[in-house]
């Protein structure tokens, strides 16, 4: 099972369950957590935004409290050494950008199933991110 070990996979997490399901398969294509990476794409704050507004809280405090939150959740789940990225802008581009960086050998993300009409005005991040990626893609269902 040597060949399918990976250097650095990374997996991107939307706070669902299924995001957070995608984390024990990709797992199993590494040594050791520490080569995991878990990325959080937030989208940019609106200008009518009351924090954006009021500047109550910027883009770095939006950053580290998704950080702190995924720590604490990862912590409860037994991943400790995992490590978390969290960026702003499209998703689909900053998970591409951010396999790029770390030199992914795998992306693992769930699909959500999405069909029809949903499927179509929504987008598919996980399609773009396919079509996208420098590495290849392990898609779940």
């Amino acid at each position: 099972m040597n060949w399918l070990i990976k250097k650095s996979v990374l997996v991107p997490i939307d706070f669902s369950e299924w995001s957070y399901s995608a984390i024990a398969p990709a797992k199993e294509y590494v040594q050791s957590e520490t080569s995991l990476t878990l990325i959080h794409v937030l989208t940019p704050l609106h200008p009518a935004d009351p924090a954006a507004m009021w500047n109550t809280l910027d883009d770095e405090q939006r950053k580290q409290k998704v950080k702190a939150f995924l720590g604490e959740k990862l912590g409860e789940m037994g991943y400790e050494e995992v490590k978390i990225e969290v960026k702003i802008g499209d998703p689909s581009t900053e998970i591409v950008d951010c396999a790029k960086e770390i030199e992914a050998d795998l992306i693992v993300l769930p699909s959500h199933g999405r069909k029809g009409v949903s499927r179509f005005l929504l987008g598919s991040v996980a399609e773009r991110v396919v079509r996208l990626s420098p590495c290849p893609v392990l898609v779940l269902k």
